[in-house]
């Protein structure tokens, strides 16, 4: 492990960090550490640049209209779409539904699968460390279905073994929906061997990559999941852009989610008919800048390439649960090692509510999350209310990780406990 510049990895992090002007921003007279990239990422100047260009040279309605504009946003759009595809390792761009976030998607694929899919009695089981967009969609299928929600629960270390989940999947069970990587605990499930169990038994198999996909090489063709869902702003994108990838096999079968324009073949007074995949689901105008967006982040993320950024956030997750697992009057939730975890810590302070220790830390120029996380199940599991959520991405510093210790050193200072 090296704490200079260029890592053992090879990232000249230091002239990675010069692509990101919002970096050098100033906070409370500091520079800013930014340490909240799991609710989302900062942008490039390649992607800022590409929106721009996109608005100053190709706007336009796409799939309508011939004229220079129409045919050029059409080109962007669909650019990007063969791009997401690539990098995600899926067959074919017809299985590229572009969405507004890695929420829609999940809520898509509730309606229009789910649905029709799942019986009164059938099960559908999901882990409990689940973020609220993995929850409220099959907590409604199961109430208007008869359905039963069953959790496979995580162990003292974060992670879920091979019998928790083989006794939560079963013969009845219609539909597993699972985080490749936890949103508040880091962990990352083993949901290669969780979706082959869940296909043995005759279950459709959903990942969440919202915390995986900017962090990890993904193929899900090697994944076999039915179903893969993400976010564009958690990979250095544009707010309001989400992927869901189908197989072909089921999103022929499924019925719209959205309907109005762009999604039909033909309409008449009483019925219609639908346009051939993807278009289908993506009704109305699209956020095409968006797709623009997301296009140039993966053109970024593939010229550093997904292992080096894999590697790298490892060391630094590595350095960090050392130096924070100094301090015992903080509590580390979730996996204690780097080993099989992202790029995230929740932690809290004793004494400090965790609103109370992001507040402390904003003084320094650190941005940590605070709350429950869109997790309110998994912290009750954890028995607490909420945490303080340190996540870092492939910008971050040894040096950063320094500043953030120190502060934390002084959290509990600034309310008359001491350092310590």
């Amino acid at each position: 492990m090296s704490n200079g510049n260029v890592i053992q990895t090879g990232l000249d992090v230091e002239k990675i960090r010069k692509d990101f002007p919002i970096l050098s921003i100033k906070v409370n007279g500091k520079r800013l550490v930014y340490f909240d990239n799991g609710a989302t990422t900062q942008k490039p100047l390649s992607v800022i640049k590409a929106v721009e260009n996109y608005n100053e040279n190709l706007n336009g309605n796409p799939h309508r209209g011939a004229h220079y504009l129409g045919v050029t946003s059409t080109e962007a759009y669909e650019k990007a779409r063969e791009k997401v595809r690539a990098f995600i390792g899926a067959e074919k761009s017809s299985e590229i539904i572009f969405t507004r976030n890695t929420t829609e998607s999940l809520n898509l694929i509730a309606y229009s699968y789910g649905l029709n899919a799942v019986s009164k009695g059938d099960e559908i089981v999901i882990a409990i460390s689940e973020h609220h967009s993995n929850i409220l969609p099959w907590q409604m299928i199961s109430k208007v279905k008869g359905a039963v929600l069953k959790y496979m629960y995580t162990d003292e270390n974060g992670r879920i073994s091979e019998e928790e989940y083989k006794s939560k999947i079963t013969d009845k069970t219609k539909i597993v929906s699972i985080a490749q990587v936890s949103n508040v605990l880091g962990t990352k499930y083993p949901v290669k061997e969780i979706v082959k169990y869940a296909h043995e038994k005759g279950a459709v198999a959903i990942v969440d990559g919202a915390q995986s996909t900017p962090h990890m090489k993904i193929d899900v063709s090697d994944l076999d999941a039915d179903f893969f869902v993400f976010s564009g702003h958690k990979m250095l994108a544009s707010m309001g852009i989400g992927v869901l990838y189908g197989k072909e096999k089921f999103l022929l079968d499924m019925t719209p989610f959205l309907r109005g324009g762009d999604m039909i073949e033909y309409v008449t007074e009483q019925d219609a008919t639908f346009a051939e995949l993807p278009f289908k689901f993506e009704a109305g105008t699209q956020n095409v800048e968006g797709a623009v967006s997301l296009g140039a982040a993966i053109d970024y993320l593939n010229s550093i390439g997904l292992d080096k950024i894999e590697a790298y956030e490892e060391e630094l997750t590595e350095y960090a649960l050392e130096k924070i697992s100094a301090l015992d009057y903080v509590t580390v939730y979730g996996p204690k090692t780097a080993k099989g975890k992202g790029g995230i810590i929740s932690f809290n302070v004793k004494d400090v509510h965790p609103h109370d220790v992001a507040t402390i830390l904003n003084n320094y120029g650190i941005a940590v999350r605070s709350g429950h996380h869109c997790a309110q199940p998994l912290m009750k599991h954890l028995g607490i209310q909420a945490s303080s959520r340190a996540s870092f991405y492939f910008y971050n510093t040894y040096e950063e990780i320094d500043q953030f210790i120190e502060a934390l050193k002084n959290v509990r200072k600034w309310l008359g406990y001491g350092r310590s």
